[in-house]
């Protein structure tokens, strides 16, 4: 092989190898039923998260990120932070579906809700009836909005 080819083919395997860290290296603290985000923690199991809920008489909100995404980081440093959002999200039972993850859950969870990117919020039902879709980035204000109209949608039965 000659030397420039050589060269080409490790400089994109380097290129390669970095891109795959960075993508791989994000801080997402996790155990097995819960994941945190800023300082909020957020259960993993669905259906868990739906018996609760239905128990509870909350709705579900449901957090779909990737460690890659920088709005969701945005999210975990800005929104979720806010005294007031961590109020109001006390009101729900609350999920977050890493979308990288490989398992069926996350693939059948992104169809049954139809969200192709990060980050989406989707507030629903126990029984999985959408009731308000937060698609992409929410500034503090907006989210607490949809939080408060996700709020107003399940006290009244009201759904999308």
């Amino acid at each position: 092989m000659k030397p420039r080819k050589a060269m080409t083919l490790a400089f994109f395997v380097v290129l390669l190898s970095i891109g795959y860290v960075s993508m791989h290296a994000a801080p997402t603290l996790s155990d097995e039923n819960y994941s945190y985000h800023g300082d909020t923690r957020w259960q993993t199991n669905v259906t868990a998260a739906e018996q609760t809920a239905a128990s509870e008489g909350k709705p579900v909100i449901v957090y779909f990120w990737t460690t890659w995404c920088t709005y969701c980081e945005d999210y975990n440093q800005k929104v979720y932070a806010d005294p007031a959002v961590q109020s109001e999200l006390g009101d729900f039972v609350k999920v977050a579906v890493n979308m990288d993850d490989d398992g069926g859950a996350a693939s059948r969870l992104q169809r049954k809700y139809n969200v192709n990117y990060p980050p989406q919020h989707v507030i629903v039902t126990p029984e999985g009836e959408v009731l308000v879709r937060i698609n992409g980035y929410a500034g503090t204000e907006d989210f607490l909005s949809y939080l408060e109209a996700g709020e107003q949608r399940y006290a009244t039965g009201e759904s999308q």
